[in-house]
């Protein structure tokens, strides 16, 4: 199978945070993805629940994330 560069845009800090969470799993970012898309194409729909019902320490990180 080919394989194809995808690139993205991301927050510097969410990509930063999501690299340590990756490495800490013992995941590159790249692996972590492809994760997320094989899992969304083999269930046909984005493998987790989006919601827009966030509590309020949820929201806060949310929301200043989303500002910057």
């Amino acid at each position: 199978m080919a394989q194809m560069n995808v690139s993205i845009r991301i927050d510097e800090d969410l990509k930063r945070e999501f690299e340590s969470l990756c490495n800490n799993l013992g995941l590159t970012m790249t692996v972590a993805f492809t994760v997320f898309a094989r899992a969304a194409v083999r269930r046909q729909k984005i493998p987790f629940e989006l919601s827009m019902d966030v509590s309020g320490a949820e929201a806060a990180g949310s929301e200043e994330r989303l500002s910057r």
